[in-house]
């Protein structure tokens, strides 16, 4: 994907830790009899983070031009994820019903509708979704029920060097790609990378490799779930490649943009990091070296979904004309358009198999590798509090491994299980 759409549509999946939302379940998944009816057709605003590729009031002007008593006004928001989610949290706080259509990132669905300021897709707003990909659909579940759609999906990717993996197979799971590090030191570069540091893409790198070994973060209610053997064997499989520097000192600072930098100088042999790559390899002049060394495939094990669903405003006036919009949104030519101008993975399972729209836009085929197998990050409507808690807990953790120090593993597990149920009790 192109950098600079990825930070405002994609990499803002990775930017929740500056804001707190004090989100109260209503223990029915969010249901709220005061949200309008709003059955009725008419004009809509749709509402979404900074387009920097300016597809979407194209898109608009589309809707516009066959609905000219149902138009559509975008409004864009800052490229920031707090000061988005900010935005939709002040205006559902209050009621208003002017943010009709909703650009919500998928780890804010439970926060959101845990407060009943989602229009449930359930009954005379049920959508067919059986057609676009299983783990976009469920992101934007909370307690058993569909409150956005799929629009915009993500999943991480491993990059590696054909020419230094040679004849040894791609690796399927981290185990086997740490079995191929002696490869890497040979060579003399780094074997493996990803994100690190104490921000969001450490969140989801911990909750890969945990549901990776079969593990979850979070059940269905929200309570942790780490002290178990699953979550354990993920973590130690972090520590131990940091101790024994299979993934070097340095990533423990690595964001994706610093990982980014280290493949395309060709001081790394394996990356895991999101499809927006693929266009910055091909353009950037750092990445001369290794363009025609490089492949692409599916996250070893389990990737976390990234990207945006859409959501009706439970108070919005117009609920049928939003729902025709969102329809529209998923149809197969608007996210083929969208994939073309923006760069973004389409929901649509069938783009991932269409050879002609593949040949076009050949890492589609390992991403969709990747999100066939994908799981969502914790799903809380206290997510905040639960990232915080990984982030402080775990980052100290990898820190000390890449200094070489022991870590007790079970112990760092117990910690970040307490302060995840601290952050559900509003402690």
């Amino acid at each position: 994907m192109k950098k600079a759409l990825r930070v405002a549509a994609v990499g803002a999946t990775l930017a929740l830790t500056g804001f707190s939302l004090v989100a109260c379940s209503s223990g029915g998944g969010g249901g709220n009899p005061a949200a309008s009816s709003g059955d009725d057709t008419g004009p809509i605003t749709y509402v979404q983070g900074k387009d920097t590729s300016g597809n979407i009031p194209k898109l608009a002007d589309m809707w516009n031009a066959k609905h000219p008593n149902e138009k559509v006004t975008v409004k864009q928001q800052s490229d920031n994820a707090d000061q988005q989610l900010q935005d939709l949290t002040q205006h559902l706080q209050q009621k208003l019903s002017d943010y009709d259509v909703m650009s919500t990132d998928v780890v804010w669905t439970a926060q959101l509708a845990a407060k009943g300021w989602l229009q449930p897709l359930t009954g005379a707003y049920k959508l067919d979704l059986s057609n676009y990909l299983p783990s976009v659909v469920k992101s934007g579940q909370y307690v058993g029920t569909q409150y956005a759609a799929p629009s915009v999906t993500d999943s991480q990717l491993l990059y590696y060097r054909k020419d230094l993996l040679g004849s040894n197979a791609v690796p399927t799971t981290f185990a086997e790609m740490m079995k191929l590090c002696p490869i890497a030191k040979k060579a003399g570069v780094d074997c493996y990378a990803g994100q690190f540091a104490k921000y969001e893409g450490l969140t989801v790198n911990f909750n890969e490799v945990v549901t990776s070994n079969g593990g979850t973060v979070v059940n269905e209610k929200g309570q942790p779930t780490l002290n178990t053997p699953q979550a354990q064997a993920g973590l130690e499989e972090l520590v131990k490649a940091f101790q024994d520097g299979d993934i070097p000192k340095a990533a423990v600072s690595y964001q994706e943009q610093q990982g980014l930098n280290s493949f395309e100088q060709g001081k790394l042999m394996f990356l895991n990091n999101w499809p927006y790559m693929v266009a910055d390899i091909a353009n950037s002049a750092q990445a001369a070296g290794i363009r025609s060394k490089y492949g692409i495939a599916g996250y070893p094990g389990k990737s976390a979904v990234g990207g945006h669903n859409l959501a009706i405003n439970a108070y919005s006036k117009h609920k049928a004309t939003a729902l025709k919009f969102i329809e529209f949104m998923e149809s197969a030519d608007v996210q083929k358009e969208r994939v073309e101008k923006e760069s973004v993975a389409p929901t649509l399972s069938s783009l991932y198999t269409d050879a002609s729209f593949t040949k076009q836009f050949p890492y589609l085929v390992p991403l969709k590798a990747s999100l066939d197998s994908a799981v969502a990050r914790p799903i809380t409507p206290y997510y905040n509090g639960v990232t915080q808690a990984i982030q402080n807990n775990i980052f100290q953790a990898l820190q000390t491994a890449s200094t070489g120090g022991s870590v007790d593993v079970k112990s760092v597990l117990s910690a970040t299980s307490k302060a995840i149920e601290a952050a559900g009790s509003g402690s």
